[in-house]
């Protein structure tokens, strides 16, 4: 709870001073300020989208390494699993003669 207060007290100094600063303004310059402010934030965000889209197959990380994936493996996993097998187990090969 006492965070709780502590936040809303900055909150309300920095809506009081930015109150007091806009308050001054006129009407009109208000606009031109928002207006300015509206140009450069998008101008920003423009920017960033449009460089992060441009650096996104740079070399400038490590190159992502594919490698394929190894046959060996599969098919000792599959003779792990004919040796294992209960059914082999009990698959009795009696040498008659």
């Amino acid at each position: 709870m006492m965070i709780k207060k502590l936040i809303n007290k900055v909150n309300e100094y920095l809506e009081d001073g930015l109150r007091s600063l806009l308050g001054r303004l006129t009407p009109d310059r208000r606009v031109i300020l928002i207006v300015i402010m509206l140009i450069t934030f998008s101008g920003l965000s423009i920017f960033m989208t449009f460089s992060s889209i441009y650096n996104l197959g740079k070399d400038r990380g490590e190159k992502m390494k594919v490698d394929h994936i190894e046959r060996l493996q599969f098919e000792l996993k599959k003779m792990r699993h004919k040796t294992d097998s209960l059914k082999q187990l009990n698959n009795f090969q009696y040498d008659r003669e």
